[in-house]
């Protein structure tokens, strides 16, 4: 997919993503403290289902399972020399799980959790590499475009901008986890986001994670105000609440999910979705929403 396709399919009307990868596959059995993409290959039949029922559901867009697939992330798990196998596998599984429909898909890079420096140790070069390495293994993949979603800090987002383009022409999405208020957890805030990152060739750019659409209104209604590209709204189903055993449970169903998601429509957002506490149904009822539009 070129950069010129993306703004033509973003013409065409609002986009629609999947919803969350992580929580769904805990709740199909994943154990605390593994890697995520390491199970997923190790549980294929589940990442298909999962994936096949959010294209069925009316994504567009679905992720690949790639999100911590960088060196970084994977040296926690000794893994960190498998990055272009561990990434052409992951995409294989979302190729079969779309095959035949018309979905798009996104090769997920995410944040490696640590600090740039001045703030902590971790160097441009470092998180330069690492970026440009499994950008450069989802491109040769074959996805259709790259997304950078639950990034801390604007600065590690200029930093993934940067290593994508130097080694892929494909359309670049970024999504930041912001607070209520619009800043980020590392630094930065929304409007500055959407003002530098659409300066460095984003094809869009929003938030994912953080809170429930319920608190993102004047969030995404500040990011559109600064935007030429479209904004993404990704949020969780609600906050959550951590039961004695450390599940999480969202506090907002589908259908409440659905009607504040038109607000952030209404608001602004021209990239949608779901994050954690999301499944398939709640994207059927956001596609129901878009649709009744």
């Amino acid at each position: 997919m070129t950069k010129k396709e993306f703004e033509q399919l973003a013409a065409q009307g609002i986009i629609l993503l999947d919803g969350a990868t992580g929580s769904n596959l805990t709740k199909a059995g994943m154990p605390k403290g593994v890697s995520t993409e390491v199970w997923a290959l190790e549980h294929p039949e589940i990442v298909i289902g999962l994936q096949r029922a959010y294209a069925k559901a009316g994504s567009q867009i679905v992720y690949a399972p790639t999100f911590a697939a960088n060196r970084i992330s994977l040296a926690n798990f000794g893994r960190q020399s498998e990055v272009k196998e561990l990434n052409t596998r992951l995409v294989a599984l979302t190729k079969e799980a779309v095959a035949g429909t018309k979905t798009l898909i996104a090769g997920d890079l995410s944040t490696v959790g640590k600090m740039m420096q001045p703030k902590g140790e971790l160097t441009y070069e470092e998180l330069f590499d690492a970026y440009a390495e499994q950008a450069k293994a989802l491109a040769n993949a074959g996805v259709d475009l790259l997304g950078a979603e639950t990034m801390l800090s604007v600065d590690e987002t200029c930093v993934f901008l940067d290593a994508a383009s130097s080694v892929c022409d494909l359309p670049l999405m970024c999504s930041l986890t912001l607070e209520a208020d619009g800043s980020a957890l590392f630094g930065g805030n929304a409007v500055e986001a959407v003002e530098t990152l659409q300066e460095m060739g984003a094809s869009a750019v929003g938030l994912n994670c953080s809170v429930g659409p319920d608190q993102l209104e004047s969030v995404v209604a500040s990011m559109a105000r600064a935007a030429r590209i479209p904004v993404i709204a990704k949020p969780n189903a609600g906050l959550p609440t951590i039961t004695p055993t450390g599940e999480a449970i969202y506090s907002m169903d589908a259908p409440t999910f659905a009607a504040h998601m038109k607000v952030l429509v209404e608001a602004g957002a021209g990239v949608i979705g779901g994050c954690c506490g999301t499944d398939p149904e709640y994207i059927r009822l956001v596609k129901k929403m878009l649709d009744e539009r």
